[in-house]
């Protein structure tokens, strides 16, 4: 399409009006001038949140702020670990300790060049798919024994009898007193006999035959 300009050539306005064609005046300033005056309905429909404080901002001395690397970059961190004494070979496995240089999390990005065991405080379950991650450092001793809790009273050690493989505790092996035997139905119960006095001699009648 030919453009017009030749043919408005010496016309003070372009076919434009008077201000049309000059800075920002028939839209009422440029940006948001006007928000709070004549645009104020506007602000109102189509930005209603655009003035005032909204949420806020955590100060950096809360804010976390985590060093992460990808297991495709680990391959690139062997000298600085070899420098810090954080890696070692077992086999062809790299054995490395990533927070020795103040690394905080393992990310799956990229392919991992060979095999490796990785320390790390922070590993995303992608990156444990390519890469073993450990539980302690490389090196750390094993956890022992649990100690007994200050002021706690020791622990009574069990009787010899006790720790015996299949040995019964003493109430069980008890010998039971005979128990009496139920009197039959309608019968006379039995008197108690009667003490004998104290000098009695014993009495030596011969017992009668039948």
């Amino acid at each position: 399409m030919p453009s017009r300009t030749r043919k408005f050539r010496g016309m003070r306005t372009h076919g434009r009006g008077i201000k049309a064609g000059r800075g920002a005046g028939k839209q009422g300033g440029r940006g948001n001038a006007g928000l709070h005056k004549y645009k104020f309905k506007s602000m109102l429909i189509y930005a209603p949140d655009h003035f005032g404080r909204h949420g806020f901002k955590r100060p950096d001395a809360v804010t976390a702020s985590p060093i992460a690397v990808n297991v495709g970059d680990l391959a690139l961190l062997l000298p600085e670990l070899e420098a810090e004494k954080a890696v070692r070979k077992e086999g062809e496995v790299h054995v490395v300790d990533l927070s020795a240089i103040g690394i905080d999390r393992l990310l799956g990005g990229g392919k991992p060049e060979g095999k490796w065991k990785v320390y790390v405080e922070h590993a995303s379950d992608h990156a444990r798919e390519k890469v073993e991650v450990l539980d302690a450092p490389p090196g750390a001793p094993a956890a022992g024994p649990s100690l007994p809790k200050p002021g706690a009273p020791p622990k009574a050690a069990p009787p010899a009898a006790a720790r015996q493989a299949g040995a019964a505790p003493a109430a069980a092996t008890a010998t039971a007193p005979p128990r009496a035997k139920p009197a039959a139905a309608g019968a006379t119960p039995a008197a108690p006999a009667k003490p004998k006095p104290a000098g009695t001699p014993p009495s030596s009648a011969p017992a009668k035959s039948a």
